[in-house]
């Protein structure tokens, strides 16, 4: 099915996507189409679900996951390093595919791709860890003469729930360790790219998972609020907004969640940093992907004193951005996801503007490209400031203290992840303290991320950590085993 998926949309044709039901592939249905946003015209066309697809894909999963369950952890390893070295033969085809269905630039998606070949490596690597304790029940006197141990069981059937904007790699997270773990996943693709999410679903299944390890449904937020309530479902892993992770929260119950939520990520200038480094990293990483990343630079703060300095190397650094065709190998940035999200950039950097925000670069758009955008001074209560902009803007703001600042960082209902520029190991350790984030990148933006570390935040960033190591802890229960009277530790 991956080579199908990949070679149905040559040229100027329109990919055919289908759902994968109860371990089968099915086309024939209702259908919804996909514009490609610089295309500007249908690239795909998806088979979507109904109420009835979901309960066959509920009743199929409580019987497939016994049979996932039942693959040793070196078969499932195995499996993903072959699905590793697939992501990487197929990198420049499905880097092409998620150009076409979401505007982003084709070299990054090929990096996407990489980073799925990794992910899967990954989760490989702890299939191979997962294991359990013999736990040290003789140190208390009602322990002695008993030994006790654990390992760690699959959930059994796993809820996937990803977003558009890194569809390839944040399945590969979710799916890779589900997997990994013994379980059995349903997927719900994002609506913006059936395609991609098809094609990495198929590649697991093509490097040789059972066709009982997965499920794939399309359709929108009435799809997945019925995935998320049925009863056969154990762990849902959710990437998206807080609003529809609060929906999902609703909808499951009394289910395990891992939700990975919004971010309007904050970048700190110190006067000790290297200004030229720090204008370029915060250039490239607020507009890769046309700012469309929860942890995406969207507000710098820069020390009064190099506030001028940091502002003109900035904006050259963005003005030499190259805007444009997503499948030129050269450009930097591409569309924005439809023309909805790229007008909230413009009328979002209007009202900045008319509060005393002065635009440097950008405030317009052409269709769904929205030209990268650099405000200068918003006031603090600006909604480009304050909430999710998940665009092509960023907001340059001055600081005089650095603990004023920090606070200014933390005004916000969101923690997900915070860039820090100094040399000073005070401020380094201080802001690791006092920041509320789930994670600080020292002299890097907020926009770094490490496949194998632990991702999430705090507030209404989500709880939970998306990264497979710490996925997993998610996607098992631990099973505890006590034997009376048997002791490893002795009798006395």
């Amino acid at each position: 099915m991956l080579e199908e998926i990949l070679s149905s949309g040559a040229g100027d044709a329109v990919t055919s996507v289908p759902a994968l039901l109860a371990g089968s592939w099915l086309l024939d249905g209702p259908t919804a189409d996909r514009t490609g946003p610089y295309l500007r015209r249908v690239v795909s066309r998806t088979r979507v679900a109904n109420a009835g697809d979901v309960e066959v894909a509920a009743r199929f999963a409580r019987t497939a996951a016994a049979a996932v369950a039942g693959l040793s952890p070196a078969t499932r390893a195995e499996v993903l390093d072959r699905a590793a070295r697939l992501a990487q033969e197929h990198r420049d085809a499905l880097g092409r595919l998620i150009a076409r269905e979401l505007g982003k630039p084709v070299k990054d998606g090929r990096g996407e791709i990489t980073r799925v070949a990794e992910t899967f490596s990954i989760c490989a690597a702890e299939a191979r860890r997962i294991g359990g304790e013999n736990l040290p029940v003789a140190g208390w006197a009602r322990g002695a003469g008993n030994t006790a141990l654990t390992y760690h069981a699959p959930v059994g059937v796993a809820l996937a729930i990803t977003p558009f904007n890194a569809p390839a790699n944040l399945l590969a997270h979710k799916l890779g360790a589900s997997f990994a773990a013994g379980n059995t996943t349903i997927v719900k693709s994002p609506p913006q790219a059936p395609a991609t999410t098809a094609a990495v679903v198929a590649l697991l299944l093509e490097a040789g998972a059972p066709m009982s390890a997965v499920q794939l449904l399309h359709g929108g937020g009435d799809v997945g609020a019925l995935l998320c309530a049925a009863p056969e479902v154990g762990v849902i892993s959710f990437t998206g907004s807080a609003a529809t992770g609060e929906a999902v929260a609703r909808a499951a119950g009394a289910k395990r969640l891992v939700l990975e939520l919004g971010g309007n990520a904050a970048t700190i200038v110190c006067e000790d940093a290297d200004i030229g480094a720090a204008a370029a990293t915060c250039a490239r990483t607020g507009y890769t992907n046309s700012g469309q990343s929860c942890i995406s630079v969207q507000r710098v703060y820069v020390q009064r004193s190099r506030f001028d300095e940091f502002l003109q190397a900035f904006t050259a650094e963005v003005g030499a951005l190259r805007v444009g065709d997503p499948m030129d190998p050269d450009t930097d940035v591409g569309s924005m996801v439809d023309e909805a999200a790229a007008q909230r950039v413009v009328d979002w950097t209007a009202q900045a503007v008319s509060d005393g925000a002065q635009v440097l670069l950008g405030g317009t758009r052409d269709g769904a490209t929205a030209t990268p955008t650099v405000l200068a001074n918003p006031p603090a209560t600006a909604t480009a400031v304050t909430e999710e902009v998940f665009g092509a803007l960023v907001s340059v703001l001055p600081f005089d203290d650095f603990d004023e600042v920090v606070t200014a960082c933390n005004n916000s209902r969101y923690g997900l992840q915070a860039g820090l520029f100094t040399r000073d190991i005070g401020r380094i350790v201080g802001a690791w303290r006092d920041l509320e984030v789930g994670s600080l990148i020292v002299n890097g933006s907020s926009n770094f991320r490490l496949d194998h570390l632990p991702f999430g935040g705090v507030k209404s960033s989500g709880f939970g950590r998306e990264s497979p190591r710490w996925m997993i802890d998610d996607y098992t229960v631990i099973k505890t085993l006590v034997l009376r009277g048997m002791s490893v530790w002795g009798q006395g």
